[in-house]
Formats: structure tokens, C-alpha cells, sequence
């Protein structure tokens, strides 16, 4: 059965899941560059995958999926950063990394799988 919409993505309710664990981490950064940029970013993941999935064709949503990884990968640096500049403590840090190397995961998957459907 194909998905209908991209709110059944696991990849995107897990991007979605990724974006609220950010928010609620940085709510209270006093870093606001900082805190709005991983924010951005977190929220890029899952918009992209949205956006993607509603374009005309699988080279359209492919394309968007690889600026999700972006996004993600933007996250996961930041979250290096933010150890480094202790605006997080490593042990959450650590989390919130692994959430986002699920989600490179899961897309990196939906992209090789839309390939050998193509």
C-alpha cells in the first residue's frame, strides 16, 4: 500500500519528534543566535520532508529529502557545538544526537528505497 500523505512518514514523525525535543532543550538558552538557529533547522527537517512529499515527482521529493539530511546534519553539529560551549549537558546532547542519527537513518533509506522504485 503507498503512503497517501507524509504525515504517515515515520521518517517524518520522527523528524517531528526531533523538532519538539529541540525546542524544549533551548527553550531557555539565553544564546538567542544559537538557540533560534538549531531551532530553524530542527523545524527544516520535517518541512522539507512535507514539502518534498506534495512535489510532482520522486525527483522533486528526493531532493528535498537530501535538504532534510542537511538540516539534520546542521542539528547534529550544533549539538557538538553546544556541548563544547556547555549549553547542554553532554548526556542530553548524546540523546538528541542519536534521535538525529535515526532520522538520517530513515532518510537516507527513503532515498535509496525511492531509487530501486524508480
Amino acid at each position: 500500500m503507498a503512503v497517501q500523505r507524509f504525515e504517515d512518514l515515520i521518517v517524518w514523525q520522527k523528524a517531528q519528534e526531533l523538532g519538539v525535543m529541540i525546542y524544549t532543550e533551548f527553550q531557555n538558552c539565553n544564546d538567542f543566535g544559537f538557540r533560534d538557529q538549531i531551532r530553524r533547522a530542527a523545524v527544516s527537517i520535517s518541512n522539507n520532508i512535507a514539502e518534498g512529499f506534495e512535489r510532482s515527482s520522486n525527483s522533486d521529493f528526493s531532493k528535498f529529502l537530501f535538504y532534510s539530511l542537511g538540516s539534520n546534519s546542521e542539528v547534529r553539529s550544533m549539538l557538538y557545538l553546544a556541548i563544547k560551549l556547555k549549553l547542554i549537558e553532554k548526556k542530553k546532547a548524546d540523546l538528541l544526537i542519536d534521535a538525529t542519527n535515526e532520522v538520517s537513518k530513515l532518510l537516507y533509506g527513503l532515498i535509496k528505497s525511492m531509487k530501486t522504485n524508480s
